[in-house]
């Protein structure tokens, strides 16, 4: 049973929540408060042990709901944060604060199921590192671009698939994260439109295939039915998401805000999370990844440029403005660049891109300053 604090300025906000997650429970709501203040009282006294999660409104009079995240994080480091908002702009920061998840109004149940199977996972016993022993180098998940488990040091060496809806069951159970999903909702995120029967009967089957492709090929993963559940449980397999996390984690907190830390973003982060594959139940994760990954590039082109590392800098700005190519901000600082450099042509060039961009692609006009800069790019 999850015990949970809700926390939203607005009671009936609290009232959907608190009935979405009794539905796709076993969640227990402890304490429910419309004050921020008050909530941070009530988290300061034993009183409300334990508390597994808090869900928590950004957008609150008074106090901010970031304000308040980072409250909650000094009297109790360890709870697992969980923003609710009808905005997406903050996901980055609330990566830097390390919430767990971020939900966007208004929720779905399948949506609230997975962020209840993130704060089981972390309530799990971890295991004993003594026993467990270290990470295999191989097999190795990929979840970038495409996802695929790699058996042996040779690229090519990849688990085959029975069927894709196998390939995507993997992917889906994998993509909780060691937490247990239901099968409703497994069914709903890969058999929307199929009757109960079949999705069911289609369920079991890729269940079949994929137990005995991962036993055939010795892949350390187990897939367990718990209840009317099912989990992924791996045994000392590393993956590029999980690499990739702790490099933002570690750059966020200028622990890896360095070249090795640079190289090893540039060699984790090959595309988009699952991009190649039409799992729409992996957008929320594909975006809040790519958002973090915007922000940390931030970082090092500016670490960079500070240092006078000019190549450097240049770099990291170019896969910025690949990563997000309507961002004139990032662009302008990369042409001022190139303008300090005397490298008029790649100025031109990067201007060019934004024009098409943010003019032809998306139909929009492009920002002043940016048309300003442009006159320092071709004066005559």
């Amino acid at each position: 049973m999850n015990r949970v604090v809700l926390i939203d300025d607005e009671e009936d906000a609290l009232d959907l929540l608190e009935i979405l997650l009794e539905q796709v429970g076993p969640v227990e709501v402890v304490g429910r408060y419309a004050n921020p203040l008050q909530a941070l009282d009530a988290l300061e006294s034993p009183d409300l042990d334990p508390v597994d999660a808090v869900f928590l409104d950004i957008h609150m009079p008074g106090m901010r709901g970031m304000e308040a995240a980072r409250r909650i994080k000094q009297l109790r480091p360890g709870i697992p944060i969980v923003f609710t908002t009808a905005y997406a702009e903050y996901a980055v920061e609330a990566f830097e604060i390390q919430s767990i998840d971020y939900l966007l109004k208004p929720f779905t149940p399948a949506r609230l199921q997975q962020t209840l199977a993130r704060i089981q996972a972390l309530s799990a016993p971890a295991p004993s590192v003594g026993l467990a022993g270290p990470l295999n180098s191989f097999p190795y998940i990929h979840f970038f671009e495409e996802f695929r488990i790699q058996l042996s040091d040779d690229a090519t060496s990849l688990l085959p698939w029975k069927t894709t809806k196998e390939k995507e069951l993997c992917a889906f159970l994998l993509h909780q994260q060691g937490a247990s999903v239901n099968t409703a909702l497994i069914i709903e995120a890969l058999w929307p439109e199929h009757d109960l029967g079949k999705a069911k009967t289609y369920l079991y089957t890729c269940l079949s295939y994929l137990r005995k492709t991962l036993a055939e090929y010795q892949v350390p993963i187990q897939i367990e039915r718990i209840d009317k559940a099912f989990v992924a449980k791996q045994h000392r397999i590393a993956s590029d998401v999980a690499e990739l996390e702790e490099t933002i984690r570690q750059v966020l907190t200028e622990e890896q805000l360095n070249l090795h830390g640079y190289e090893r973003m540039k060699r984790l982060y090959r595309g988009p999370y699952m991009a190649t594959s039409d799992f729409r139940w992996a957008e929320a994760k594909r975006m809040e990844l790519h958002a973090a990954c915007v922000h940390a590039l931030r970082r090092f082109q500016t670490y960079f440029y500070n240092r006078g590392e000019t190549t450097l800098a240049v770099d990291s700005m170019e896969w910025l403005l690949r990563a997000a190519p309507d961002s004139e901000a990032d662009g302008r600082r990369l042409i001022e660049t190139y303008l300090a450099m005397g490298n008029r042509h790649e100025a031109r060039r990067v201007y060019q891109r934004l024009e098409q961009t943010v003019s032809r692609e998306l139909g929009a006009r492009l920002e002043a300053a940016t048309l300003r800069l442009y006159r320092q790019v071709n004066p005559s």
